[in-house]
């Protein structure tokens, strides 16, 4: 094959048109793929002598063809050109070009169609290794910020309404057990990424006397592919991938819309590090928490990355089809999205100041210990639903004489019901409010050591 010549040139009468090799060009992007590409061919290498398909001298040819290939490219030697097509094409131009023809033989027994599916594969094997220690880094600085505001009272919200005073701990937490549940769908899409798929070839299998189980062996995949239109039709791993990319996002995503709002003068409750807001350049009073409001934006991203992919496959025939080059780009993308937002969040964690006085003040407003009063009451008997519309008429009268609940008078609360005395007050403050709650995930002081104590005996 000489320089400029297809591998698939012997069909053709004419040479492939420059827009056409522009247009259908990937080698610009799937470039960052050449690790992978040279680590499987050398597995397959491997075995092709093994099985004796090749000589065991083109083996330590083409080995060594490969190894001085990827040397070129880590040193920035290797000059790719817009006609190589693909990562694959460049490193087999490069390969006969340096070992001569026998290096055309290292694609026996493949086709491109196996072969990109082997390299996406590995590469997203070892990202998402390098995603699962990122997202528990991210987890143990929760945890250890947790531990650090363990007795910090701050208002919970639903409907951003204030509902009842929570651990500051206890909600951190929260983030880590949305965290933890990441990690685990990550853990299980990588099972389903481990999967060897060489030896489909474009779509039939081969007719070769090749040995797919030895060649898992040499990459370290613990299974083989059992349908080879399957094998070289299946970007469901990627979908996955990105699938649990999106949710972690979002779970980042809300984490930065708390501290948006919290940094607020209005809320007042946290302090971002300058090193991670910016500033206006027009109102010299401004400091934004623009990385925080870019972790928000980039979720935005990789839901496009999915849906672009899930848009992508929807239509495709069986097996492999050229729009599955389109694959790439939304997957390299999400991964580089993704691990950048669990570097930068992991790192402003450390740089938060929180407002334990205003979050304290703010707790025991807006009627927070209601429910309280209500539980005050099923204690004494009362129905539930009974002590809850008593309680709803209390904070009415409140809310008519601009009173708190602790400013009531027991004579006040009798005007209610009879079951009210002394002891009311002591159910009002946040802190009984908060401890009181013992139950098993709830945000008594207790219960929130409890669970920092489990995190802490996991280990990693």
């Amino acid at each position: 094959m000489s320089k400029t010549e297809k591998p698939w040139a012997g069909r053709f009468q004419e040479q492939t048109d420059k827009q056409v090799e522009a247009f259908t060009s990937s080698i610009h992007f799937d470039k960052r793929l050449y690790r992978f590409d040279i680590e499987g061919s050398k597995a397959h290498a491997r075995m092709l002598a093994r099985q004796s398909i090749i000589s065991k001298e083109e083996e330590k040819s083409i080995l060594q063809g490969l190894e001085g290939i990827k040397a070129d490219l880590e040193r920035g030697n290797f000059v790719f050109q817009q006609d190589d097509e693909d990562i694959h094409m460049a490193i087999e131009k490069a390969l006969i070009a340096r070992i001569g023809e026998q290096g055309g033989k290292l694609h026996t027994a493949r086709s491109r169609n196996d072969q990109i599916a082997l390299d996406m594969r590995l590469y997203l094997r070892e990202e998402i290794s390098l995603i699962l220690e990122a997202l528990q880094e991210l987890k143990d600085t929760f945890v250890a910020l947790a531990d650090k505001e363990k007795d910090v009272i701050l208002p919970g919200y639903t409907h951003l309404q204030r509902a009842q005073p929570v651990l500051l701990a206890h909600y951190l937490l929260a983030y880590w057990e949305m965290l933890d549940r990441d990690a685990a769908r990550l853990r299980g899409c990588y099972g389903r990424v481990n999967v060897l798929p060489l030896g489909a070839a474009a779509l039939a299998g081969t007719g070769l006397p090749i040995d797919r189980e030895y060649t898992a062996k040499l990459l370290k995949f613990p299974l083989v592919s059992q349908n080879s239109m399957d094998t070289v039709a299946d970007r469901d791993y990627i979908v996955e991938f990105i699938a649990c990319a999106a949710m972690t996002m979002m779970h980042l995503s809300r984490f930065a819309e708390d501290l948006i709002l919290w940094s607020t003068e209005e809320f007042n409750f946290v302090e971002i590090d300058d090193a991670f807001t910016t500033g206006s350049s027009i109102m010299p009073q401004k400091k934004n928490p623009d990385v925080a409001e870019l972790l928000r934006g980039k979720t935005a991203r990789v839901y496009g990355d999915l849906m672009s992919l899930l848009t992508l496959m929807k239509g495709l025939p069986m097996t492999y089809n050229r729009d599955l080059q389109e694959d790439k780009e939304p997957l390299f993308d999400t991964v580089d999205t993704l691990k950048s937002c669990l570097s930068i969040l992991t790192a402003m964690l450390t740089h938060l100041t929180f407002n334990e006085k205003k979050m304290r003040k703010e707790a025991a407003g807006g009627f927070s210990t209601a429910t309280d009063l209500a539980e005050y009451l099923v204690k004494k008997g009362i129905p539930f639903r009974s002590a809850h519309g008593v309680v709803g008429r209390i904070v009415a009268y409140c809310l008519k004489k601009r009173k708190t609940l602790s400013s009531l008078s027991i004579a006040e609360y009798r005007l209610f019901h009879d079951k009210f005395s002394e002891d009311i007050y002591a159910y009002l403050t946040v802190e009984n409010s908060v401890a009181v709650r013992k139950s098993t995930g709830a945000t008594a002081g207790r219960a929130v050591q409890k669970r920092l104590k489990d995190i802490k005996s996991m280990g990693r």
